[in-house]
C-alpha cells in the first residue's frame, strides 16, 4: 500500500485532519522538484493546523482556484466503466455533488459527527462521493471489499456500531438477512437503478450530471475496499488537484487494463506487484502507453524480474512504495531516488523507521528485525490514534518507543529497507526462519513458472515446511509433472539458501486474487493448516 511521488509533484501523503503541507516550501499547482531524496527528508516540514477537513481545506480550495482561471481545465475525475459510459467532474463538481451527499447523511440519515457509516460498493462515482461527504460531515467512513459475504457484513455492522450503510443491489440481500441483529443500524442507502423496499435510493436522492472536459489522469487500481484506494484514489491527486481516473472493472483484467492504458490519456499509474505481473505476460503486442510517465506499486513487495520485464517494454521504473491501513506511506522508491530492484525504498520523511528486536532495541543495518515507526515522544502524523474498541490489540501494538508494524525487514548499509515477510507468514522449519518472498523470487526466475505463491504448511517432523502453489507457462503445462516439480526444487536450493526450497509443490491453474489482482496467500496458508 502506497502513494509515493507523482511525476513533477511531491505528494501529500496522509489522512484527513493531519496535515496542511508537507515541505517547506510547498505551493499548490507549482510544480516541485525535489531531486535529492536526503535534501527533501532534511527540508520536510510538517504544518499541522488546529483543525483541518480535507474536503473543506483542499478539494473546495482547488474549486476556488478553477474558478480564478489558475487550474488547467481537466476534470478532477474521471470515471469509464467499459461499456461506452463515462463521468467526468470538476472540483466543483465534486463539491456539489457531496454537498448534496452530505445532506442526505445528515439530513435524511440524521447522522452526527462521529456516527459510523459503512461503504460496501464498487469502483463507482458513488463511492468518490461517500468518502468526500463522510468527511464534511464528520461521520467516520468503513470501507468493505464487494467480496465480503453475509457472515463478513454481520461482523462488521455489529463491531462498528454503524449506523449507516451504503451499498448496491448485489449486496443488499445480505444486508437485509442480518439487519436485524444490528440493533445500531437504522439507514440503509443503496445505489440502485431500481427501488428496493426498505432502502433510500441514493441515484434518485442525487440527480447526477456528465461534465464532458479532457484532461490527464492518474489510475489507481486498487479495490475500494482497501485503504489503499483513499490514499491514492482521494487523498494524493486531489491534494495535487490532479484528475482521478476510475474503471468500473468488477475483477481484474490484463486485457482491460492494457486497453485502457493504450486509449486514455493516463499519466501515473499505480497497481499490486501481481498485476504487473498478469500484464507483462499478457501483453503480446507490446503496447504503447502514450501519455503513461510515472509508475508506483504497493500491496506486496514486486519482484526485480517483473521490474525489469515492465522497463523493457515501456521504458519506465515501477515505484515500490510500502505502507498499511494503520499509516500512509512507511517507505518508498521516490522520483530522483536511484531504484534498487526488490527494495521498498528508504523512510517517508514524516516518518522515523527502524528495525527492531524483540526488545524494541534498533538493529545495525543487515540483521532482520520488526519494522518499526518510532511515536515516542512525539506521534507523527499520518500514524493511526488507536484501534476502535479494542484497547488490547492497540497496546500490542507498542514495543518501547516505537509502534511495531508487524512486518519483517532489514535496512542496508545505504539506508534502503526491504521486506521480508508478514509476522504471521513467517515460515518456521526446523528452527529455521524462511520469508515467503525471498522464495517466491527465486521460483520466478525459473522459465516454467508464470505465478506462484508460497505459504507455510504442515509438517509432522519439521512442524512446517514451505509450500509452492505454481501457475504454469503455456509451455510447460504438457511436460512430466513430477520431474518438473524436482527441477524447479533444485533451481531455488541454488538460487538461494538450499533450506529454504520448496519441500511441497503444488500446481495450479490459478491463483486466489482479489479485484485488485492482488494474491490471496491467506486463502491458500488457510486451506492448508484446515485439513490438520
Amino acid at each position: 500500500m502506497q502513494t509515493l511521488l507523482r511525476a513533477r509533484y511531491f505528494q501529500c501523503l496522509t489522512i484527513p485532519g493531519s496535515v496542511r503541507a508537507l515541505h517547506k516550501d510547498y505551493r499548490p499547482g507549482i510544480p516541485q522538484n525535489f531531486s535529492n531524496y536526503e535534501s527533501m527528508k532534511q527540508d520536510f516540514k510538517l504544518e499541522v493546523p488546529e483543525y483541518f477537513n480535507f474536503a473543506k481545506d483542499v478539494l473546495d480550495q482547488w474549486t476556488n482556484m478553477e474558478k480564478a482561471g489558475k487550474r488547467p481545465s481537466n476534470p478532477a475525475f474521471w470515471w469509464i466503466n467499459g461499456n461506452g459510459e463515462e463521468v467526468r467532474w470538476s472540483f466543483e463538481d465534486l463539491g456539489s455533488l457531496s454537498r448534496k451527499f452530505a445532506n442526505i447523511l445528515t439530513e435524511a440519515c440524521a447522522l452526527q459527527r462521529g456516527d459510523r457509516v459503512i461503504v460496501i460498493l464498487p469502483r463507482i462515482p458513488e463511492w468518490w462521493l461517500a468518502n468526500i461527504a463522510c468527511m464534511r460531515t464528520g461521520t467516520v467512513l468503513i470501507p468493505g471489499t464487494t467480496q465480503l459475504t453475509q457472515k463478513d457484513i454481520l461482523y462488521r455492522l455489529q463491531s462498528s456500531k454503524a449506523k449507516c450503510i451504503i451499498t448496491n443491489e448485489v449486496l443488499a440481500p445480505a444486508v437485509d438477512a442480518v439487519a436485524s441483529e444490528c440493533e445500531n443500524l437504522h439507514s440503509k442507502l443503496i445505489v440502485s437503478q431500481k427501488p428496493r423496499e426498505g432502502w433510500e435510493n441514493l441515484k434518485e436522492m442525487m440527480k447526477f450530471w456528465l461534465d464532458l472536459t479532457p484532461s490527464d489522469v492518474m489510475w489507481n487500481t486498487s479495490d475500494t475496499g482497501w485503504a489503499k484506494s483513499a490514499w491514492s484514489s482521494v487523498f494524493s491527486p486531489w491534494i495535487q488537484g490532479a484528475c482521478v481516473f476510475a474503471h468500473y472493472l468488477p475483477r481484474f483484467e490484463p486485457t482491460s487494463i492494457l486497453q485502457t492504458l493504450c486509449k486514455f490519456p493516463i499519466t501515473v499509474f499505480c497497481s499490486a506487484p501481481t498485476a504487473y505481473r498478469m500484464l507483462v505476460r499478457n501483453d503480446k503486442t507490446s503496447s504503447k502507453f502514450k501519455s503513461l510517465k510515472h509508475c508506483l506499486s504497493a500491496g506486496e513487495p514486486i519482484n526485480p524480474e517483473v521490474t525489469e520485464q515492465w522497463r523493457n517494454k515501456t521504458g519506465l521504473d515501477i515505484y515500490e512504495g510500502y505502507g498499511q491501513t494503520e499509516t500512509v506511506l512507511i517507505c518508498g522508491n521516490f522520483k530522483g531516488m536511484k531504484i534498487k530492484p526488490g527494495s521498498m525504498g528508504k523512510p517517508s520523511p514524516a516518518f522515523d523507521v527502524k528495525i527492531l528486536d524483540a526488545n524494541g532495541n534498533v538493529l545495525p543495518p543487515g540483521q532482520e528485525g520488526d519494522i518499526g515507526i518510532q511515536v515516542l515522544p512525539n506521534r507523527p502524523c499520518g500514524l493511526f490514534t488507536h484501534y476502535i474498541d479494542d484497547p488490547t490489540k492497540t497496546a500490542s501494538t507498542l514495543r518501547g518507543n516505537f509502534y511495531i508494524t508487524g512486518d519483517r525487514g532489514y535496512m542496508d548499509e545505504d539506508g534502503y529497507f526491504w521486506f521480508v515477510a508478514r509476522s504471521d507468514d513467517i515460515i518456521l522449519s526446523s528452527g529455521y526462519r524462511i520469508g515467503p518472498f525471498e522464495v517466491e523470487c527465486a521460483l520466478s526466475e525459473h522459465p516454467a513458472v508464470a505465478e506462484s505463491a508460497v505459504v507455510s504448511s504442515p509438517d509432522p517432523i519439521r512442524g512446517e515446511v514451505v509450500k509452492a502453489f505454481i501457475v504454469l507457462n503455456p509451455d510447460y503445462k504438457s511436460h512430466d509433472q513430477e520431474q518438473l516439480k524436482k527441477e524447479i526444487q533444485e533451481h531455488v536450493k541454488k538460487t538461494t539458501a538450499p533450506y529454504k526450497y520448496p519441500r511441497k509443490v503444488e500446481f495450479i491453474q490459478e491463483l486466489p486474487k482479489t479485484v485488485s489482482g492482488k494474491i490471496k496467500r491467506k486463502e491458500l496458508k488457510k486451506t492448508e493448516w484446515e485439513t490438520i
